[in-house]
């Protein structure tokens, strides 16, 4: 079976860090995403979560507005309230998140409340990815 989901759009708040009992960190936040034109555009909200160095991650360079696309998988939790009832929540579960836009394309980091980056940096695949060659020179044919 698949679960797999592939997500680009608007932070709609600043991420939320926190940390488990156990020091974990997790990061909390929802997108905006704009679909359809005209008098058929609606847009869906959509909350995710992210843990560890993506947490961090993204609660480091994200800020409220940024474009963000997000990799993960969709996961529904239940709980019973302190009123005996029922709660159910759906979320991505963040497994990859990279900038949805450049500085350039109006990614403006200090007016976002978020450093800007000496190089935009990319989080690693948890297969453990792949490093860029250098030069062309290093290519074998």
């Amino acid at each position: 079976m698949i679960n797999k989901a592939i997500l680009m759009g608007r932070l709609t708040r600043d991420p939320e860090l926190r940390h488990t009992n156990s020091g974990t960190p997790v990061c909390s936040f929802s997108i905006a995403i704009n679909n359809g034109y005209g008098e058929n555009a609606q847009t869906d909200f959509v909350n995710c979560v992210a843990w560890n160095k993506t947490a961090e991650f993204v609660s480091k360079y994200f800020a409220k507005g940024r474009m963000i696309i997000v990799t993960g998988r969709i996961s529904s939790r239940s709980w019973d309230g302190p009123d005996g009832k029922k709660n159910y929540a759906t979320e991505v579960v963040a497994n990859e998140v990279a900038f949805g836009e450049s500085k350039r394309d109006g990614g403006d980091y200090s007016s976002q409340g978020a450093s800007a980056p000496e190089s935009i940096p990319s989080m690693p695949m948890e297969d453990g990815g792949f490093s860029p060659l250098d030069t062309d020179d290093d290519l074998p044919f």
